[in-house]
């Protein structure tokens, strides 16, 4: 049978760059803390989730040769629609020009790596093409005035075209968990600004991302040793280091973005995969590591065999 595989990809950020610089003449901080604390040096904001996801799709279908009529199904992963009603993919098919069902998937900030093994089930059952996209706008819910939660958060979209004609498997193995009792430590109440515990979810986030990843390479039948790429969620880069420490992975080994994008909840993991393939880090037949964690507290982790279209 044919397997999904990914076959198109794009991000895109808006345009409104906000640097440590910035933020130092606005709250109580400086660059070096800013970066000291969390390897941020700017980050991108005043996007909407709509308009960055239909730049975003657009062109990860036209990269994949992918009409608008050919696509089954719209996925988009946000914890930051544009409204309460209707979902975002809505409006993000429509500006597309897509007729198909689309439906919003909200996991926080594992939301892409919820999506990308959804999306493998709908393919691997028969959809053709699904478009997923993971975006987010949290500069619209950020406390401009808690230095503590301002300094980390940025907007972005990136999208991925999957098509049901690989040869092989591509998603290997997965984990994908939520655990409801960490939900107070990460939140954002509705027509109100995020909160954040930063001590605890740091130490829950290294255990659930060290978890996660561990059981999906389990599933896959695979170590560490196998991996050539670590694409991990882009919240902080002492989370990154702790959680890689723990693995045994070489922080060369990973894909970082963090520094120029800040933590863009869904939208980092596709954010810093396309960097990767667009710098020329990935190979076929490489076997990625996706993981995450986010509010709720959700995690995630896929293992993916890279297998592009041939040229």
């Amino acid at each position: 049978m044919p397997y999904g595989r990914i076959t198109g990809w794009a991000v895109d950020l808006p345009e409104k760059v906000l640097t440590n610089a910035d933020l130092a003449s606005m709250v109580d901080t400086s660059d070096e803390w800013i970066t000291e604390r969390s390897g941020i040096s700017s980050r991108h904001v005043d996007g909407t989730v709509t308009e960055m996801s239909t730049v975003a799709g657009r062109a990860a279908l036209a990269m994949a040769g992918v009409s608008p009529n050919q696509v089954d199904l719209l996925l988009l992963a946000t914890t930051t629609s544009d409204q309460m009603i209707p979902a975002s993919s809505s409006v993000v098919q429509d500006n597309l020009g897509l007729s198909c069902g689309a439906m919003d998937l909200n996991a926080a900030c594992s939301g892409f790596v919820y999506g990308l093994v959804t999306a493998m089930q709908f393919v691997e059952g028969g959809m053709e093409r699904v478009l997923l996209i993971g975006s987010d706008a949290l500069s619209r819910f950020t406390n401009w005035e808690d230095r503590t939660t301002c300094v980390l958060f940025g907007d972005g979209a990136g999208a991925v075209v999957i098509e049901r004609n690989g040869s092989q498997p591509s998603l290997l193995g997965w984990d994908l968990m939520s655990d409801g009792s960490a939900a107070d430590l990460l939140y954002c109440e509705h027509d109100d600004k995020i909160v954040m515990h930063g001590q605890e979810v740091f130490r829950k986030a290294v255990l659930a991302m060290e978890k996660a990843a561990t059981t999906a390479m389990e599933r896959a039948g695979t170590s560490i040793d196998d991996i050539a790429l670590v694409v991990p969620h882009q919240a902080n880069i002492r989370i990154i280091d702790t959680a890689l420490k723990r693995l045994g992975i070489p922080r060369e080994k990973a894909a970082l973005v963090l520094q120029r994008t800040g933590n863009t909840s869904a939208a980092s993991i596709p954010l810093a995969l396309v960097d990767a393939l667009d710098a020329g880090r990935v190979a076929p037949g490489d076997l990625l590591l996706l993981v995450g964690f986010g509010a709720g507290m959700t995690s995630a982790a896929a293992v993916l065999r890279w297998n592009p279209p041939e040229n």
